[in-house]
């Protein structure tokens, strides 16, 4: 197993350092607009770095003579389809989130704490100890060398089904969220809470989506993780990225804040009606 952490400190030093370099420059200016762009460039440089770091090593610190970067065909494709997953939700959920930053000029969760240099910093520590530990089980199938790898198999197809099926359901939902806010500040209704399309199945469902498509992409991960010749547990240890996110999102800074602040702004019949009728979480799952 110490091989294996071994060859994760330059992804671990790579997510710890661009954070690092972030919240020195935006914690004094008390600037949290980028915070989000930030995490989705730290997945991609992660994953840029625990793909390509041999080759970036050889090439540029022991200066090997005719070293190349390896071409993208040279990898596994298990190593392309999960490099692909991370980076097409890094690429869609940093957009999305820093866009909505910048529309409205702030992001709430962040009005007290920006003006407190200490804890601000820690916001930006924990957001590269989000990124490493949700991408881990990527990372780790990038560092293993190409022949570890199994072929692909129906498993890793249905692992990638998952991860694929639920990132649609996460960006269907942002949708209709987005067209029903504009339609409310065109003043085309005067809904004081979604309850429509996805939102009448579950009261979060951006988050359901969130959580299954890291499901899947740690299934399709755990076919090379879990073979012979990796560490045992390895893919048990990788696991702590889909846990990690439901833990989050349901306990911690998704679902409970946001419960707290409809409770408080919307009360009245029509919420707890919304509340006994729609599931919190999961669509097959209990109101509360």
């Amino acid at each position: 197993m110490s091989a294996v952490f071994s060859r994760l400190v330059p992804v671990i030093t790579t997510a710890y350092a661009l954070q690092a370099g972030c919240a020195l420059y935006f914690v004094p200016k008390a600037n949290e607009l980028y915070y989000d762009f930030a995490g989705a460039a730290g997945f991609l440089s992660t994953a840029f770095v625990s793909l390509y770091y041999p080759a970036l090593r050889a090439k540029y610190w022991d200066r090997v003579p005719g070293a190349l970067l390896p071409a993208i065909q040279s990898f596994a494709p298990r190593q392309l389809l999960a490099t692909a997953a991370l980076s097409m939700w890094s690429v869609r959920l940093g957009t999305f989130l820093a866009t909505r930053a910048l529309t409205a000029g702030g992001d709430s969760r962040f009005d007290e704490v920006k003006h407190r240099p200490a804890i601000f910093t820690a916001y930006w520590m924990a957001q590269a100890t989000w990124v490493l530990v949700v991408g881990l089980p990527v990372y780790l199938v990038n560092t293993l060398p190409v022949a570890a790898h199994p072929p692909l198999g129906a498993r890793d197809f249905l692992s990638f089904a998952l991860f694929a099926s639920s990132w649609l359901f996460e960006i269907v939902a942002d949708h209709q969220k987005t067209v029903w806010r504009r339609a409310k500040d065109k003043k085309e209704h005067d809904e004081q809470f979604m309850t429509s399309g996805l939102w009448g199945v579950s009261r979060h469902p951006n988050y359901v989506g969130e959580v299954g498509l890291w499901v899947g992409i740690w299934a399709l991960c755990t076919t090379s993780l879990s073979a012979h010749y990796v560490p045992r547990y390895t893919w048990l240890f990788a696991g702590a990225s889909p846990l990690m996110t439901y833990f989050l999102l349901r306990k911690v800074s998704g679902v409970p804040p946001l419960e707290r602040a409809g409770d408080k702004r919307y009360a009245g019949p029509k919420w707890d009606h919304y509340k006994r009728t729609t599931p919190i979480f999961w669509p097959w799952g209990g109101s509360s």
